[in-house]
């Protein structure tokens, strides 16, 4: 017989969010995770626009099934009255707001936090846009890669002769995990105060804390890192080595220490240590070309698991170069039952249980939601009879 689930700090808690696409639907499902009720706002007939992305997770789309677990699909046309009156009831009863919609929009519907703050002083309102809420840029649309280029991302991202983008959405993933924490820690502020807080984020913001070490780099017009593809721009040996097999090897250097294990036990080379081109990583970076060469001379006479357990005797970090379906087979994931199996209108998935994990509660692992699957329930709660919810759906309300 399972064990009960044991509740999150969150339940009993209720989200409401007008979202679509990453940034807002990353925040909040992070919120379901740690048990609140998390009610999606979507439009009849279309939903979150990022249903429609792909179809590769057995007919739904991947970012949808990675971003909406565990959370509740109620359909309304909020161009209409009365399903501004449905939103109004709702958010009466909730504890937090999130909206990601275009600038202004949330404001023109009568959803700034100044307004609702008048009628309800105790919610939490959170915010997301691509540049802020003023500003000569707050207009302009943004996307997950537009933000990378603005926010420098892409000039330290790729090799020399081109820059890359990030293989996934960081700029809305750094935007939705500090609306997260910012809305934690506007509970957090509501239980001293009892009033709550504005949460305001913006995906150029978000991703320009995470581009604090190049900045810092190029500080007072220094030159700022290079583009280097998978190795680091400014410790060195740290990235891919080819072995005699062909195959890659990762590998990554801290220290000096650690430089002298690798010339005497990985290189078998120990002059190499003294070597005045190479005794410090800033020689080291100045001369990677060098490097890098007498590195693969090194390893050409070895296959990638000789190189790896010399690596391992050393002590010196290093990586599988893996490709993304290794990773739903990776055997310290599953050694340490990360996965979770899920609902979805397309039967059973798997789902990463979510990162942090907490002794004293599970983490809610319940189904992605289908359009509307829950609009008549939720419309049942506030008192609609079967009659009143059949109208909404004849009047495209809901």
């Amino acid at each position: 017989m399972s064990e009960p689930k044991r509740s999150g700090p969150l339940s009993g808690m209720t989200v409401i969010t007008l979202e679509h696409a990453i940034a807002a639907p990353f925040c909040t499902r992070q919120l379901a995770d740690l048990g609140a009720r998390v009610i999606k706002i979507e439009r009849p007939g279309v939903g979150d626009f990022a249903r429609a992305y792909d179809h590769r997770t057995r007919g739904l789309a991947s970012h949808f099934v990675w971003t909406n677990r565990s959370k509740e699909s109620l359909t309304l046309d909020l161009k209409q009255s009365a399903a501004l009156e449905v939103l109004d009831e709702l958010i009466a009863h909730a504890d937090v707001l999130v909206q990601n919609l275009a600038p202004g929009a949330a404001a023109r519907m009568g959803l700034s936090f100044e307004t609702l703050h008048a009628k309800y002083p105790k919610l939490i309102v959170c915010d997301i846009s691509g540049y802020g809420a003023d500003g000569p840029y707050r207009d302009k649309k943004a996307y997950d890669l537009l933000i990378q280029s603005e926010a420098a991302f892409l000039s330290i991202t790729g090799t020399p002769e081109e820059p890359s983008k990030a293989g996934n959405s960081i700029a809305d993933i750094a935007a939705g995990m500090y609306a997260y924490t910012g809305i934690l820690s506007a509970l957090l502020q509501r239980g001293i105060s009892g009033e709550g807080s504005h949460v305001e984020v913006s995906m150029l913001e978000a991703l320009g804390e995470w581009m604090g070490f190049p900045m810092y780099y190029a500080y007072d017009g220094q030159q700022p890192p290079g583009r280097n593809g998978a190795a680091h721009a400014t410790i060195y040996p740290y990235g891919p080595f080819k072995a005699g097999d062909g195959r890659v090897v990762m590998l990554g250097l801290q220290n000096e220490r650690e430089w002298k294990l690798f010339c005497d036990i990985v290189l078998r080379r120990s002059e190499l240590a003294t070597d005045p081109r190479l005794d410090s990583n800033v020689r080291r970076v100045e001369n990677r070309a060098v490097l890098k060469e007498v590195i693969e001379q090194g390893f050409a006479s070895l296959t990638a698991p000789d190189v790896i357990a010399r690596l391992d005797e050393a002590q010196i970090a290093n990586a599988a170069v893996n490709q993304v379906g290794d990773l739903w087979i990776h055997p310290q994931l599953h050694a340490r039952q990360r996965f979770r199996p899920i609902g979805s209108p397309a039967g059973e998935l798997q789902a990463l249980l979510p990162p942090a994990t907490v002794n004293t509660f599970d983490a809610r692992m319940d189904p992605v939601p289908a359009l509307g699957e829950h609009s008549a329930t939720i419309l049942r709660e506030l008192g609609r009879s079967d009659a009143a919810i059949s109208k909404l759906q004849a009047d495209g309300v809901i």
